[in-house]
Parts: structure tokens; sequence; C-alpha cells
């Protein structure tokens, strides 16, 4: 438990943050209000097996990069994925879940994750493990309700009124916000850059 007593809800926002820009920002405010948590992590990944290596950064100018981004005192960012020593989200969870076994965790994605997240190792596990809240990304979705995932875990979806219950939900359980409205992603600030 925390100072304040209770079980602390942590939304966790993984990724390479390659680079981290206002776009996962904004998800994480979002996150703070619309499921009323008390922290969202940011996971920085040291490496995404779903991603060409040549295009991603070095760990630590990654981690700046989100520091930098991560402007309110409720968000947190972490370098656990290097700590830990794993690469994949499954084996994460189960690492923070046996160590914080008292914290409520949600897992936080943007809907262009959502629709590739079939291809995740052992997503329907992730499913099992922790609560998910998808955040739509401009035109994304439509293609991310009609998902591998979206379609297997349909029944599992709550209302968005439901939403500030989902840390206490028995896995799987998921909800989808729509009113994100941050267009940006790291690819388009990449290419930007060149």
């Amino acid at each position: 438990m925390d100072k304040q007593g209770h079980n602390p809800k942590i939304g966790l926002l993984g990724g390479s943050f390659n680079p981290a820009h206002e776009g996962h920002l904004e998800i994480s405010l979002r996150a703070l209000e619309f499921l009323e948590l008390d922290f969202v992590w940011w996971l920085v990944s040291p490496g995404n097996p779903l991603k060409d290596e040549t295009t991603i950064a070095p760990f630590e100018e990654r981690l700046k990069s989100a520091k930098k981004i991560a402007n309110d005192p409720r968000i947190i960012v972490s370098d656990m994925e290097r700590n830990f020593e794993t690469t994949y989200t499954v084996d994460t969870l189960e690492r923070l879940i046996a160590n914080l076994p008292s914290y409520h965790f949600v897992w936080l994605m943007g809907a262009d994750n959502l629709v590739q997240f079939h291809q995740w190792k052992e997503w329907r596990r992730i499913a099992e493990i922790v609560p998910i809240a998808i955040f739509n990304r401009p035109s994304y979705s439509n293609a991310s309700l009609e998902s591998v995932a979206a379609i297997e875990l349909k029944n599992y979806r709550i209302k968005d009124e439901d939403a500030r219950l989902l840390h206490r939900l028995k896995p799987p359980a998921w909800v989808f916000y729509e009113l994100t409205e941050n267009p940006v992603s790291s690819t388009e600030i990449r290419s930007n850059n060149k």
C-alpha cells in the first residue's frame, strides 16, 4: 500500500518512445482522468521485437526524450524493463505483478497497437493478466475495433461509463476511449527530422 493507505491504481504505457511525443502525454493525461488512476508509468523498452532495430535510437536518448515530455508529476518514466532484463510485455507484467501484488495495474495502449496486438508474444496471456484501456488514434478506430484481438475479446469490453472500475475488474476486461485527438506518431516525427 502507498502512503495514502490505499492500493495504488497505475496505468502502464509501454513502448519504444522513439521519440516520446505529445500523443503519449495525451493518452497518459486522459487515462489519469478517464480511469481515475493515481499514476501512469511509462515503461521505456530497451527494444521492440516487432520493430526494425536499426530505426530505434539508443535507450538513454529515448529515456531522456520521455522524461522531457512527461511534464506531470503523476507520470513516472521508468527503465524497469531494462532493469528486469525483459523484452516482452507479458514477461514484464508477470514480474511487475509478482513484485507489487497489492497494486492495481491497467495496461494502456493506442488503437494502432490494438491492430497488431495479436502479433505480441502471448497476447492472450497479457489480456488475462491485466485489464486494458485502448485509446483511439485518428484513422485507427475502425481498424482497431475490427482487429483479431478486438474481435476475440469483444465480450470482455466494458462501457465507457464503467471505465473508472476497470482496475478492479478480473481480466480479461477492456475499454475503448474514443476521444483521443492527437494524431502524432513517433514514426512521423522521425520522418520529419530526416
